[in-house]
């Protein structure tokens, strides 16, 4: 299995952000928690802040859109630069248009799934995205606690994502993930993991990175 480690910004310091960003340089991919304050209760980044931090950062940019309106806006961090973009399921009107609008713009596409989510309402759609993400939290706060009531979730999209032909798409999950949580995800079925706290707040995120990818490749 291939393991991919993404830290997520919002652990960083944001009053020295960009130097943050250059201290996860060996990381597969930057998560970029773009939050509006209505989908969830709490702001981040602006598209202009976005802009910068994915021109900045070295790593390929994941944006994470917590956003109300994804289906209009999610298109501006695809034009921004990022890798990937994904967005929420639960806040989209029409997931299927905005895969597809996303798809065409060339960037890898990503669907996130809230805890109170089933896998099986969005089933359909795993053919058409890049990645699934799989919430282990509920969005909008870093440092919360991992919710081991979401690994048969990752277990059933592991098994849906099994009996899929050509390119699978990869397994994400984001939040709570640690050296304690990140192999029972793993032997869950995720094959890409997104840590904010356990990287940010070791002494040497360098080094957590290389450590977090060990644990999860068993």
């Amino acid at each position: 299995m291939t393991v991919r480690i993404c830290p997520s910004i919002l652990n960083a310091d944001r009053t020295r952000l960009l130097e943050e960003i250059d201290r996860v340089a060996t990381a597969d991919l930057l998560h970029l928690d773009v939050m509006d304050n209505i989908f969830v209760p709490n702001q981040t980044f602006s598209i202009t802040e976005c802009r910068e931090i994915i021109a900045h950062s070295k790593i390929p940019v994941d944006s994470h859109l917590m956003i109300a309106n994804p289906d209009d806006d999610a298109i501006l961090y695809a034009e921004a630069g990022s890798a990937s973009v994904t967005f929420h399921f639960e806040a989209s009107q029409n997931p299927r248009a905005t895969i597809k609008v996303l798809k065409e713009s060339g960037v890898r596409v990503g669907l996130a799934i809230k805890p109170k989510t089933t896998f099986e309402a969005i089933a359909d759609l795993l053919e058409e995205i890049d990645m699934l993400l799989v919430m282990t939290v509920e969005p909008g706060f870093g440092g919360q606690s991992f919710m081991s009531d979401q690994l048969p979730k990752i277990e059933s999209a592991r098994a849906a994502i099994g009996a899929l032909t050509g390119v699978l798409p990869w397994l994400q999950v984001d939040g709570g993930i640690s050296l304690e949580t990140i192999s029972l995800a793993a032997r869950a079925g995720a094959d890409t993991f997104v840590a904010g706290s356990a990287i940010y707040k070791a002494s040497n995120p360098a080094e957590m990175i290389s450590i977090l990818r060990v644990a999860a490749d068993f």
